[in-house]
């Protein structure tokens, strides 16, 4: 379905400009960054990197004003384009505001800083050939150059007084570490090099052995600088106020929040999610206790993989059932986008995570899942919901639906466009979609999604009341630190007392509130808001209103903040 008919003889077809900035905008950005065109899938520079030094970054935020200014000139045609150009200016602003802020210049986080986004770009290229294994070997010889730009970055920021809070710094060095193989034996680096199929040349293997020697002392050499000359400067103050927070949560919303009200909200949430446990704790076994309960799934036989390799081909027959389930029912699924390929990530630090598909549909979406070192037996009961959420009808179908849309979106929506709150918001919409249409009628999958659930609800609660230094209220139902102010110790007692996982995991997740402000938070309040919308579209069309068309409508528009989303929806 096109939006406009095609033109008949004698009438010209009017020049969409949003599209057209957005398109040049995506083809200028593939050019220029060459790990965005490894993660889009474009050939020609896997072997290059980007610029991080701050002429670099500079030059970056020039390129977006000049193509915020252009957008601003440009007359959408009609309402789909109108819609794009202000998911683009709401997003590309935001850029533009946190680079202001130095937030993007001078950032060290355990989960999205530079060495992570260097690092990370390995997990993407291709290792389908001699050629891409020699593009390996080239990015892992030349690795020094991008985090010695980014160290004089941090550098020159850190003289300005803009500094990450030492946790941030020196949670980094542990990760760069343990990729090194200074601790653990999770030594990522040579765990690529042993990759190289054995078909390969010899000259392959041993160049990209060599190459990957050199790229681990780079990154030794650059953790042990954060170590020794970062982190002495690093301020020990965690939380980084109102103002700040409210830059960070837009940036992750794409809307704007009353955040106390929000922070009561998380509160509650987490007492009705709480309460909704323990009717299923009873059914479990026989009280209302929900730490017993999950304790007895986690021992259930019936409900544990033995093999990491077995759970992943549980995961893909899960990912596919769903797929094939949903399609034609209550999604409108292309057969383009029926495939999810459900892959063990090369590093082990228990992430989950999706990576969508190439425009062209020729790598498609991914789910991984990164299992920690020593990990064997997996509860199923937990994971359910999770296939749900990175797969079908969570962050696949949202994120490869957009990737098939040529007819509605252009490039910039289709491939540079993700706003958390909206994507993960959707994601746990999906979860509760999939609970209401039966797929988690069994006691346990349920408890596994309100689990979920719980964990976001606390992460709401603790990430807003540790970055504002919030009270306490007095009235909690945990009778919790009544009255007192929030603390990183404060925040680390509320994870363990409610949620069921293990202190390692929730250590770091808290590391992560703690250097991420307003994302974790996103999930929950952007399935708020998601939800919201549904109600509001609902009330609007009365009997008219029809649950799979309200699906397709939403997902039509792509990715674009919040705000713009519910304006948009309004229009429909």
């Amino acid at each position: 379905m096109t939006d406009q008919a095609p033109p008949t003889s004698g009438t010209v077809r009017q020049v969409r400009a949003v599209d057209a900035i957005a398109d040049r905008y995506v083809e200028e950005c593939t050019s220029r960054y060459p790990e965005l065109a490894t993660q889009l899938g474009a050939p020609g520079s896997d072997h290059r990197w980007s610029d991080y030094s701050l002429d670099g970054h500079a030059d970056r935020m020039a390129h977006v004003r000049q193509t915020v200014a252009d957008l601003h000139r440009a007359t959408p045609i009609d309402e789909r384009e109108q819609i794009a150009k202000d998911a683009m200016l709401e997003r590309l602003g935001l850029q533009d505001e946190l680079y202001q802020a130095h937030i993007s210049t001078s950032r060290v986080s355990v989960i999205a800083g530079a060495a992570q986004e260097i690092r990370g770009v390995f997990d993407l290229m291709p290792v389908d050939s001699e050629d891409a294994w020699r593009n390996i070997a080239a990015r892992l010889r030349t690795v020094g150059a991008p985090l010695g730009q980014t160290r004089d970055t941090l550098r020159s920021e850190a003289a300005e007084g803009n500094i990450s809070a030492l946790r941030q710094v020196l949670g980094t060095v542990e990760q760069i570490r343990s990729w090194t193989g200074e601790v653990g034996t999770d030594d990522f680096f040579a765990g690529l090099s042993a990759r190289v199929p054995t078909e390969m040349s010899e000259a392959v293997r041993s160049d990209v052995a060599a190459a990957a020697d050199v790229a681990r002392e780079e990154f030794a050499a650059f953790g042990r600088w954060l170590a020794h000359d970062l982190a002495p400067l690093a301020p020990t103050l965690d939380a980084v106020g109102e103002q700040r927070y409210a830059l960070d949560s837009r940036e992750f919303l794409g809307a704007i929040i009353d955040l106390e009200e929000t922070y009561l909200w998380g509160w509650e949430e987490l007492r009705l999610i709480q309460d909704a446990q323990r009717q299923i704790a009873r059914q479990l076994v026989g009280s209302d206790d929900i730490d017993e309960a999950c304790a007895a799934l986690d021992a259930d036989p019936a409900r544990q993989i033995h093999g990491a390799t077995r759970f992943r081909d549980w995961m893909q027959q899960l990912a596919d059932q769903a797929v094939s389930d949903l399609a034609g029912t209550h999604f409108d699924i292309p057969d383009e986008i029926k495939t999810i390929e459900c892959c063990l990530a090369p590093t082990h630090d228990g992430s989950i995570y999706y990576t969508g598909p190439t425009e062209d549909f020729s790598r498609p979406g991914r789910m991984w899942w990164a299992v920690p070192e020593g990990i064997e037996d997996f509860s199923t009961w937990k994971e359910v919901t999770t296939v749900y959420h990175e797969g079908v009808p969570g962050h696949h179908l949202q994120v490869a639906q957009n990737a098939y849309r040529k007819d509605r979106l252009n490039r910039w929506q289709r491939q540079l466009c993700f706003v958390s709150g909206h994507g993960e918001g959707w994601a746990l919409y999906a979860e509760r979609l999939m609970n209401d249409l039966g797929y988690l009628n069994d006691p346990g999958d349920k408890m596994g999604m309100l689990d979920a659930h719980a964990f976001r609800a606390t992460r709401v609660i603790i990430d807003i009341g540790m970055h504002l230094q919030l009270e306490i209220p007095a009235d909690n139902p945990w009778r919790f630190r009544p009255g007192e102010r929030w603390t990183p110790a404060a925040g680390f007692e509320f994870l363990t007392a409610n949620c069921f996982l293990d202190e390692a995991t929730l250590r770091f997740e808290l590391d992560r509130y703690l250097g991420w402000p307003g994302q974790a938070p996103s999930y929950k309040v952007g399935e708020r808001i998601w939800l919201e919308a549904r109600d509001e579209a609902r009330a609007r069309k009365g009997a008219d209103f029809d649950l799979r068309q309200f699906h397709a409508d939403a997902l039509d528009l792509g990715s674009l903040g919040l705000d713009p989303l519910r304006r948009a929806l309004s229009r429909i």
